[in-house]
């Protein structure tokens, strides 16, 4: 690349240009968070790139901060008052471009005033709406939010807003308004024109993960006569692998009992160190070298038999759990007396 400005480079070239800027060890982390296509989009780009000026670098990092300053702004205030702050530190020009091109992601969202109410408030507003209005605005709201409001709604409502929430896909902007218009707010909205996807099975495994055990049991216990494929979709993604670490001792010790020595070590060659020795730690020395010999003569494990093993050892932690034979350590007001 030559000395031009970084006005001229696109999307794709600027965030090539900060990744290298910030370092192997950073950018590793930023990728954990990208998809597969950006991934390789990027490590194409950042294979392309061969020189980067002083002033590149410069304009690049500096407009990636204000980029960071004018989210955390509008976190804390809205649009208004992140052009207000923006605007004394960079000037009028400045902010107005960062808003500008910013803009969708900006957006303050659909119930933006419902996401600052206090849950407890916000459940007298709504609890005698509709279940699928409900479960609308409860996809809007953050897991904390909506576990608090989806325990408080009366049994028959749990399992069939959870259920709408599952199911829901995309919402035109006509209906959000209307909705917004049954909860009177007194502030605007933005609401973008396209379609606005919401809901959908991770974002009610992300409540139930959140409530208290008994509402997550009613919701599913009901969800599974009313709709046993997405029950079993939801539970499948309600505990992961890697939720072993939520376990204390006793309970390792009590799941690794059930499982298969040949499941166990597909299942660790695909997880992470600190899964491992959780797992390790609970073996006795001996049955502990013998799944690390294991793990070592089976060489590459397609992905397809670790996520394999991993679920059957899932499934035999859900099943322990049913019966109340361990606890997993879980937000939403589950106590355990000694």
């Amino acid at each position: 690349m030559s000395k031009e400005s970084a006005e001229k480079l696109n999307g794709v070239q600027k965030a090539a240009i900060l990744l290298i800027v910030l370092g192997p060890e950073k950018s590793a982390t930023i990728f954990k968070h990208l998809k597969e296509d950006e991934i390789e989009e990027l490590t194409l780009e950042i294979a392309n790139t061969r020189t980067i000026t002083p002033q590149m670098k410069d304009e690049v990092v500096d407009e990636f901060y204000q980029v960071c300053l004018a989210q955390k702004y509008i976190a804390e205030g809205g649009i208004g008052y992140a052009k207000e702050l923006l605007e004394k530190s960079f000037g009028q020009d400045r902010a107005n471009d960062v808003i500008g091109k910013l803009t969708a992601s900006l957006q303050v969202k659909p119930f933006e005033f419902v996401r600052k109410t206090d849950p407890s408030q916000l459940l007298n507003f709504i609890q005698d709406e509709h279940p699928q209005t409900i479960a609308l605005i409860l996809s809007y709201l953050s897991a904390g939010q909506s576990a608090l409001i989806i325990s408080a709604l009366s049994p028959d409502k749990q399992a069939d807003v959870a259920k709408r929430i599952a199911l829901m896909d995309r919402t035109s902007p006509d209906i959000i308004k209307e909705v917004e218009k049954v909860l009177e707010s007194k502030l605007a909205s933005l609401v973008n024109q396209d379609y606005t996807i919401v809901g959908g099975v991770d974002a009610v495994v992300e409540i139930l993960n959140t409530v208290d055990r008994g509402t997550e049991k009613h919701i599913m216990e009901t969800m599974e006569i009313e709709e046993p494929e997405l029950a079993d979709e939801i539970r499948k993604k309600m505990f992961v692998f890697e939720d072993i670490l939520l376990l204390d001792d006793r309970a390792i010790q009590r799941v690794l009992r059930d499982v298969d020595n040949g499941d166990l070590a597909i299942a660790l060659k695909g997880s992470n160190e600190e899964v491992q020795n959780a797992i390790f730690n609970n073996l006795s020395k001996r049955l502990a070298v013998m799944i690390k010999e294991d793990m070592e003569f089976m060489g590459p494990v397609r992905m397809k038999d670790v996520e394999e093993a991993q679920q059957k050892i899932v499934n035999i932690i859900r099943k322990l759990e049913d019966s109340a034979e361990i606890v997993i350590s879980r937000g939403g007001g589950d106590e355990i007396i000694v």
